[in-house]
Order: structure tokens, then C-alpha cells, then sequence
């Protein structure tokens, strides 16, 4: 039998110029247990020392927790210092913590926000603010007032301050025809609005921007002081937009179902945001993006199966295989292709980047972490399993440092993942120094 085409998040109809959903995008664990994927990529090489290299044999993992409170899919996790944020497709947002960490199932939780519409990503400011993006197009400001954490009987609150765009961007734009986009045949909104799933938020390096994209292919910012939409990328991607990634030195990455990934930025004195490249490899829909902690590779993922690796070429003329640019390219913004990882055998879903390990979770029901070697190759460490259903979102953290007699000198690292089986489970992982 035939692979069939990965769903992707919506799909258009033109004859009617309308969007509708696809499965709600794996909304339901019937439409994604049957999620199938596109074949992987034979023309690129493999970074791996074999593609169906096993673990490591140095290599220890195990579920310290499963978590069970959620009745719906998990969609977006978010770690914050010692708080787990966790959203589901019934829009219900909860706070996780670990009261005794030297007892791993000891952890309680919180239902912090509530309402009806599926939480697709969640980030946290400064342990302050807390937004989260929505399938009702809307991304909504929590306030976070700290508490006596020490107490038992006290939690921090979590209050509605805000639903973007604001009611003053709505207004302040309803009046000029020129604020007006067209978003499909016959129907028009004003720019500061989303008009599909917020499928993916990032804050900036120092928190004062928001970006948000969408399944309406919209890319946008946000200034968190006032939550004021400073700009909309009209038609970012030709498909919808699943991913964002941003580095630290100023470039924004966005990852869509047209199987592009495009590379923005601000032009130096410039207040918009420009393409300056368009990475072609992919032969589906991407899923999924992550950058290494010094921003040099980026990692994504996509229905084919396959984790593409790419790396940053300021000279414009290194090794690897380019993907296709337009816009400029140049300088930070120019990629090269090293390779891809190969061992999940449906869809990669979700990435993160924890310290040195890259994580990736699957259709298949599976997490791999992957680390790198010499001379530009990956090693698969481990691979968890455990979850019943795909693994929708992941998050993670540098646990602690060992180096006695019995583990040898190594790292231990915090890993959790959602599934469309309602389960977010905990993981330890300890890895050897290289």
C-alpha cells in the first residue's frame, strides 16, 4: 500500500474561496492514529552512523511521572523555571509542579484558564505574563500574580487581561479602507486580525515582541508592553504557517504546510521585518522548527519523516547543499543544508532544542534525542516510548551534573511530552559527557 500525503493543517477550496480545517489538524486521536507520512528524503544524506542505528548502550531514560489530569489532546507545553505549563484541544490551560523533586510522582496541578477553544501554544514573560495562542484566532493575555509559593493552601492567580488584537487595534483600524486585507474570495478584515488557528507564538530575546503565525499565513508582531500589533506579514507563506523559531541575533524563522521554510528580519534602521531567504527541502508540509542554543543550526521537521539540518554559512559559500534563497540571502541568513536524521517512521510533529540534545517527537508515538558527534554526525541516544497516542508538543531542561563512581560523568536532562493520548509524561535522561 502507498503512503498517503500527511494532512495538513487546512486545506482551500477554491471554488467556494473558503478554508476549513483538515481533521482540526490531529484535533482528534481517531484522525491521527491513522496519520500517515510522506516518503523521506533520499537525496539528502543521512547524518546518522546508520539510519536504523539503535541507542546508545551508554545512554539511561525513564517515565518518572505520567501526568493524567487533562480529558483532551495535549497541544503545547511550556516550561517556565520550575513551572509546567500544559494547554489541550479543550482549551483548558493548566500549571504543573514537582512540590519535592527528590519525589518525581509528587507532582499537583492547577487549572489556571479555561474556555472554548483548543490551546495551540503557550509562552511565559518574564514569570509575569502568560499568552496563549487559540483555534478561535485569538491570542489571550493571562496576568500572573505571585503568591507565598511556600504554602500549600496558596497558588499564583491567573487573570484576563487581554484578547489580541485589543479592542482599541480594532477600532483604531476600522475606519480606514486602506487597513483592510483581502483573506479569501469575497470576505476582508482589518490587518491587526488573524482569521484562522494561531497555530505558534515566540517572544524575542528580551521579551518586548511578540510574534504569533497562522494557519491564515500571517506572520505577527505584538509589543507585550501595551500588546499593540506592530505588523502583519500578509501572505508570509502560500499554505499555513505551523512553526516559528527565533535566534537571538535577530532573524525569524517560519515553517509552513507549502513545505518552505522563509528566513525575515529587520534591515538595519527598518521597522518591518523582510524575507531575506527561503529554505527549499523539505517534499511536505513542515511541522516543526528548533535552533541550536548558539542559533548556528536549525533543526526542522516535517511530514516526510525526516529532520533536516541546517546550518548557518556567513560566507555564503561552504559546504552542503543549499537550499533555495531569494530576498538577498547573505550573511546570517544564509543556509545550508548538512544532512537529515532518519529512524521515525511517521510524521515528525514537534522539536526542542534541550542544551546540547535535540528532541523530537512523532506520529509514531515515539521521542528520539539526538546529539552531535564529530564531523557534522548525530547519534540517536535514546528512543521513549510509552505514550499511546502521537506526540503532539515537548519541552525540556538541564536537570543536573553527575560525576560519581557508579554513572560515570554525565548530564541528566528533564524531558516532557504531549500526546493526543491526554498524557503528558516525564522523562529522565542520562547522558554521558563526550
Amino acid at each position: 500500500m502507498g503512503l498517503l500525503p500527511c494532512p495538513l493543517p487546512w486545506q482551500s477550496n477554491k471554488d467556494s474561496g473558503s478554508q476549513q480545517p483538515l481533521s482540526d489538524h490531529l484535533q482528534s486521536h481517531s484522525s491521527a492514529s491513522s496519520l500517515s507520512s510522506q516518503p523521506s528524503l533520499p537525496s539528502l544524506p543521512s547524518l546518522t552512523l546508520s539510519s536504523q542505528q539503535p541507542p546508545s548502550t551508554t545512554t539511561h531514560h525513564h517515565c518518572t511521572s505520567t501526568l493524567k489530569s487533562h480529558s483532551s489532546s495535549i497541544f503545547s507545553l511550556s516550561l517556565a523555571g520550575k513551572h509546567l505549563y500544559s494547554g489541550s484541544s479543550n482549551s483548558e490551560i493548566r500549571l504543573w509542579r514537582n512540590q519535592n523533586p527528590s519525589k518525581p510522582n509528587n507532582f499537583t496541578d492547577t487549572v489556571v484558564a479555561s474556555g472554548n477553544s483548543a490551546a495551540k501554544s503557550i509562552v511565559v514573560s518574564g514569570e509575569k505574563l502568560l499568552f496563549s495562542a487559540h483555534q478561535d484566532h485569538k491570542i489571550r493575555v493571562w496576568k500572573i500574580i505571585n503568591t507565598d509559593n511556600e504554602s500549600p493552601n496558596k497558588r499564583d492567580k491567573y487573570i484576563a487581561i487581554a484578547t489580541l488584537p485589543t479592542v482599541n487595534d480594532r477600532f483604531t483600524s476600522l475606519f480606514s479602507a486602506k487597513n483592510y486585507v483581502k483573506v479569501r474570495r469575497q470576505k476582508k478584515c482589518t490587518w491587526v486580525h488573524h482569521v484562522d488557528t494561531v497555530s505558534a507564538l515566540a517572544l524575542s530575546k528580551d521579551e518586548s515582541l511578540l510574534y504569533s503565525v497562522s494557519w491564515d499565513r500571517m506572520l505577527k508582531v505584538w509589543r507585550t508592553s501595551d500588546f499593540k500589533c506592530l505588523e502583519s506579514v500578509w501572505n508570509a507563506h502560500d499554505d499555513a504557517i505551523n512553526a516559528i523559531a527565533l535566534s537571538n541575533d535577530g532573524y525569524v524563522y517560519t515553517g509552513s504546510a507549502d513545505k518552505k521554510i522563509k528566513v525575515w528580519r529587520k534591515q538595519e534602521g527598518g521597522k518591518k521585518h523582510k524575507l531575506v531567504a527561503t529554505l527549499e527541502k523539505h517534499n511536505s508540509a513542515v511541522n516543526a522548527l528548533a535552533l541550536s542554543t548558539d542559533w548556528s543550526v536549525l533543526f526542522s521537521g516535517a511530514c516526510d519523516r525526516s529532520i533536516i539540518v541546517w546550518e548557518r554559512d556567513d560566507s555564503s559559500s561552504g559546504g552542503g547543499d543549499s537550499g533555495s534563497s531569494s530576498g538577498g540571502g547573505g550573511g546570517g541568513g544564509h543556509m545550508v543544508v548538512v544532512g537529515a536524521l532518519r529512524g521515525h517512521t511517521k510524521a515528525i510533529l514537534c522539536l526542542a532544542v534541550v542544551s546540547d540534545l535535540l528532541c523530537s517527537g512523532s506520529a509514531d508515538k515515539t521521542v528520539r534525542i539526538w546529539r552531535r558527534g564529530r564531523e557534522r554526525s548525530y547519534s540517536c541516544l535514546a528512543v521513549l516510548e510509552g505514550h499511546r497516542g502521537p506526540v503532539k508538543c515537548m519541552t525540556g531542561a538541564v536537570d543536573k551534573w553527575s560525576g560519581d563512581s557508579n554513572s560515570g560523568s554525565g548530564t541528566y536532562y528533564m524531558v516532557y511530552t504531549g500526546s493526543l493520548d491526554c498524557d503528558i509524561k516525564v522523562w529522565q535522561v542520562w547522558v554521558p559527557f563526550l
